[in-house]
């Protein structure tokens, strides 16, 4: 596990919650989710300007 990084993350409750049911009978993971989403962010221009434009989840702070 070396090339591993360990870390800690906020999520939206009602967020993980939905993640959860929805991925029940799958093979998705939060980790594989998260590996996944990073990598695309890196290497996908309309990924990361899609996510970057996201702004509809803000509860109260900007840090989501």
């Amino acid at each position: 596990m070396k090339d591993v990084k360990l870390t800690s993350v906020n999520i939206l409750e009602n967020l993980y919650n939905h993640f959860k049911v929805t991925v029940v009978n799958s093979n998705m993971t939060l980790q594989k989710l998260t590996n996944r989403s990073v990598f695309l962010y890196l290497n996908d221009k309309e990924f990361r300007d899609r996510l970057d434009t996201t702004d509809d989840l803000t509860i109260s702070a900007s840090r989501f």
